[in-house]
C-alpha cells in the first residue's frame, strides 16, 4: 500500500475521533453567564470528563502531525 493512503486513511479514522470526542465534552455555562448571570466560569476536570479532554487534546496533536507529515510527503 501506498505511505499515502495509509496516511489519509489514519488521518479520516483521527478526524471521525476527534469529532466524537469533542460532542461528547459536557458543555460549560451557557452565554447568560457572560452577561453576569450565576455560574463560575472555570470548573475543575474530574474522572471521564478529564480523560476525555486529555484523549481530544492527544487527537487533535496527532491529527495536526499527520497532517504535517503529509504536507513533508
Amino acid at each position: 500500500m501506498n505511505i499515502s493512503l495509509l496516511l489519509s486513511i489514519a488521518q479520516l479514522t483521527i478526524a471521525i475521533f476527534l469529532i466524537i470526542s469533542i460532542l461528547l465534552q459536557q458543555r460549560g455555562t451557557a452565554l447568560g453567564s457572560s452577561f453576569g448571570g450565576e455560574g463560575t466560569s472555570y470548573a475543575l476536570r474530574r474522572g471521564i470528563e478529564k480523560k476525555l479532554f486529555i484523549a481530544t487534546l492527544f487527537l487533535g496533536i496527532l491529527f495536526l502531525a499527520i497532517a504535517v507529515l503529509q504536507l513533508a510527503i
